[in-house]
């Protein structure tokens, strides 16, 4: 039994310093031009994922659900978001410029929570190119872009014309 427990912590130690000297050696890739490995994609993937489900609070959005805010929501998206997200008639694609890929809200939408959209807009994704606007603006203005940002996908026709018609006036 003593062998086998020595047999064990030489293999975790092996793995350990294993893995220290293959990134402390810089043999990791990190181009942002070449696509990550599967093994990298899952683990940072669900990593991201796991790590903002935790974090983020489990509160009901304090901004109510109204036509009028979603249209404020995504005059907020536009001059904010839109220009990595993607805009909502979805011309431009650049979600693979970064790792994990810029997720383009109109053409996909979001499987998370408005709270954990929130949480993320505010205080963004380490490593991810997704800062922490909690910085810049406050917290409402956050809520509201999450309300729009999860309902992107799925808008009432009056909030799409309200803001189609924003867009077409600022061409």
């Amino acid at each position: 039994m003593k062998n086998f427990i020595l047999g064990v912590f030489a293999g975790v130690l092996f793995f350990v310093l294993g893995t220290m000297a293959y990134l402390r050696l810089g043999l990791a890739e990190v181009r942002a031009d070449l696509p990550p490995s599967k093994f990298e994609a899952r683990f940072m993937t669900a990593s991201v994922h796991a790590s903002v489900r935790r974090q983020a609070p489990e509160a009901t959005n304090p901004v109510s659900l109204s036509d009028e805010n979603l249209v404020a929501g995504g005059k907020l998206y536009a001059n904010n978001c839109a220009g990595c997200h993607g805009n909502l008639g979805g011309s431009e694609d650049i979600g693979d410029s970064l790792f994990p890929p810029i997720p383009q809200f109109a053409k996909v939408g979001t499987t998370y929570t408005e709270a954990q959209i929130f949480w993320v807009t505010k205080h963004g994704i380490r490593r991810a190119g997704m800062f922490a606007n909690g910085k810049w603006n406050n917290d409402k203005d956050l809520w509201t872009m999450a309300a729009f940002i999860k309902r992107i996908r799925e808008l009432p026709p009056g909030v799409q014309s309200a803001l189609s018609s924003k867009t077409e006036s600022a061409k």
